[in-house]
């Protein structure tokens, strides 16, 4: 399947963030799974009712986030991901677990029935705020050969925020676009240097004439700064989404039903 055939236009696809509480285990997990599966199918619906383009869900609330994800995680992210496809039976979806498990969040997706995962450390290493993170696009895509996910589309981060990128300083983002491009990603997704940070216009430029698959925006792109980024195929927006535009917040159907009114006029 290609970004065309799952969101039926090539160009600024609006990709909402669900960001699930914080699951059992975790630090500041506190809520049965009962509570989050409901609160995830409630913003799900929100963003459905207000004609979004597709959906990402992830354990965002996780911090701090570990290398080390164990099995209840993908246990529960399946649970919270079927439950969301059944209130959202045609609309794209995709899952990311942080930190960097990329592999868990392709079973989860085939388990849920979803289309696409956002990954991280798809090419290079570099260090972020959980640690050193080295490249996965062998193992990753390997992985999701065997378990038969062909059709889960991944798109792939580069340069991504939180984190050093001194390792690969004598690499540009056109040639990590490059890396990712020929080690078979299906999207990139460029971001400013941090969640809700806007991402340098500039480089989606640079990034789009170096390559011949789909950009996507990946964080910092509001109702006010849209026009500045509609050249991109997707853009991914969280925290403008939310109660006061922090990410933390619940999502607000205010301003997601204002920011995609404001989209269907300059799609026009």
């Amino acid at each position: 399947m290609t970004f065309l055939n799952l969101f039926s236009r090539l160009k600024s696809v609006v990709i909402g963030m669900i960001h699930v509480k914080a699951l059992p285990g975790t630090p500041l997990g506190c809520m049965k799974m009962s509570q989050i599966i409901e609160e995830a199918c409630r913003e799900a619906v929100i963003y459905r009712d207000a004609g979004i383009d597709g959906v990402i869900i992830e354990n965002m609330h996780d911090i701090p986030y570990s290398f080390s994800v164990g099995p209840e995680v993908s246990a529960c992210m399946t649970s919270v991901c079927a439950a969301v496809r059944g209130f959202c039976p045609s609309l794209p979806l995709g899952v990311q677990i942080l930190s960097s498990a990329n592999q868990h969040a392709l079973a989860v997706a085939l388990a849920s029935g979803l289309d696409f995962i956002r990954a991280e450390g798809f090419v290079f290493s570099h260090v972020a705020d959980e640690g050193l993170l080295n490249a996965c696009a062998g193992d990753l895509l390997r992985y999701r050969k065997q378990i038969g996910a062909e059709h889960v589309q991944i798109f792939t981060d580069i340069k991504k925020k939180h984190s050093s990128h001194a390792l690969t300083s004598d690499v540009s983002i056109e040639e990590t676009a490059q890396a990712a491009e020929f080690f078979l990603s299906d999207g990139l997704i460029i971001t400013g240097a941090a969640t809700g940070v806007e991402a340098d216009p500039h480089e989606l430029r640079e990034v789009s004439q170096s390559v011949k698959i789909p950009v996507l925006i990946g964080s910092g792109v509001t109702y006010d700064n849209i026009e500045r980024y509609l050249d991109a195929n997707g853009m991914i927006i969280g925290s403008h989404f939310k109660k006061d535009g922090h990410w933390a917040n619940a999502v607000d159907p205010e301003r997601v039903k204002k920011f995609m009114g404001k989209m269907l006029e300059l799609r026009k």
